[in-house]
Parts: C-alpha cells; structure tokens; sequence
C-alpha cells in the first residue's frame, strides 16, 4: 500500500505562485496532516495540534506576508512528526519517537525501507519544488532572496521566552541586519539575534541547503505561536512585520 493514498493532502503547496519580488518565501512546518495510512501516528488530534505536530500560526502569517510581498510562497504539506522538512535525514529529530514528551507510537521501530517511503512522499517533493522555484528565478536571471517563517513555543523547559520574534541567521549579512534594524525600529516589538534558535545550529536544514551553493540570501524568522494563535493574530502579526521585510529584502516602496 502506498504511503499516500486518494484523499490525502499534496506533500507542499503554492501560495501566491506567480508572484514578481525577488523572493521565494518557505514554511517548513506549515501543516499538521497525516497521511491516511499512518494513522494519525497513534496520536490524537489535540496533540497533533501542538507545537509538536506543527509550526502553530506560520503558515497563515506567511501567507498574508508573501501576499504583500507579492513573493510566492511554499509550504509543506505534513506534519513534521511524519518527517520533519526543515531535518537532515540522518538527524534523530528527522523523524522523532518522542518530541517535548510526547510519545510517537507510529515512528517507533521504523525500517530503513519506511523511513526512506515517507522521505520520497514528504519530504522530497517539498524541497524539489524549492529547488524548480530558485531555477525557474535563475533562468530569468534574478537572484532570489530566501526567507523561511517558522513559530516558536513560548516557554521551554521552564524558561519563558521574552522575544516576540527572532531573526535566525548564518553569517549571511545581506538580509539579516537590516531586517533587525527594520524590526528594532518599533518600541512594541522584542526582537531575538539568533534567539530563541540559531541559524548556525546544525538542525537548520532548509536555510542552508537551498542557498549555500548558490550563494543566495537568506533568512529565518520565528514568531512566537501565542501572538499567531488564531487568525486574527496572524493578520496583526503580519502588518507588524511587512515593513521591516520590505526594508530588508530593498523592495520598491519600503526604503
């Protein structure tokens, strides 16, 4: 039986895709489905409803950012508790038997044959569409930024996360330090440097592996997933945060 079957959602979406700025939006952890064959991985639909099953909040905040950004947006299609798009396949996170306490029942004693099923149904049809949407810009010769949007939780083993968002990066300067000089510029907005995550970690997949060998900039911003838990947050959250990314990305209009 394969993995997906008829009914199942697509392993990534397309928001906005003909969108002109230069610049390919991603969300890793964009969706909390899992496919009919899994079995809701043993799992409630409450705990896949958590921050564990998926980024709370990003992809809806994403999608008002890339429309206003007239950027195309791509978004996973799988809960990261399937298999996470933003791990390295050989990283035990990849596909997690217990994520924040929560145990897996359906990623325990997996095969090296279901691992590799589920990384060719969900994970790389998301990173290869990435991959055609950054050489499809190539082609019309237009170097594209990267700007991944992710959510975080607000506490963490017993420490409560005072940052509203942060600004991931790796070293890269071309976006980074102008997104947080455009960020910094509101008094009602505590920003992170590399907080509560860094872009430097070796966990970070798809900010690296897209854009190192083609040299292009990039970024990743968390929000925090009690500012962006609902639509309404989603919407101020992303008013808040267009102007500082088209500062950052030097779109027409927001110098």
């Amino acid at each position: 039986m394969p993995l997906l079957q008829p009914g199942d959602p697509p392993p990534f979406s397309v928001i906005n895709p003909e969108g002109k700025a230069p610049v390919l939006m991603l969300c890793d952890h964009a969706s909390k489905a899992v496919p009919q064959s899994l079995d809701q991985l043993g799992l409630s639909d409450w705990e896949l409803s958590q921050h564990v099953g998926w980024d709370i909040g990003a992809a809806e905040t994403a999608g008002h950012i890339a429309r206003a950004l007239d950027a195309p947006l791509v978004q996973s299609g799988y809960s990261r508790l399937v298999i996470d798009c933003n791990r390295r396949l050989d990283n035990p996170t990849s596909i997690p038997p217990i994520s924040d306490k929560i145990v897996i029942p359906g990623n325990r004693d997996l095969s090296p044959v279901d691992r590799a099923e589920r990384a060719e149904a969900c994970f790389w049809p998301y990173h290869r569409e990435v991959a055609k949407r950054l050489d499809d810009f190539v082609a019309r010769g237009v170097t594209p930024s990267i700007v991944i949007v992710h959510s975080f939780t607000p506490e963490m083993n017993g420490f409560k996360r005072p940052w509203h968002v942060g600004v991931l990066w790796d070293g890269d300067t071309r976006i980074a330090p102008r997104l947080l000089d455009g960020l910094r510029r509101r008094d009602d907005i505590h920003v992170g440097d590399n907080e509560p995550y860094s872009g430097k970690s070796e966990n970070e997949f798809t900010l690296t592996y897209h854009t190192l060998a083609r040299d292009l900039p990039r970024v990743s911003l968390e929000i925090r997933q009690d500012l962006i838990g609902d639509s309404a947050g989603c919407r101020k959250w992303a008013r808040m945060l267009i102007p500082a990314f088209g500062y950052a990305l030097r779109l027409p209009g927001y110098e």
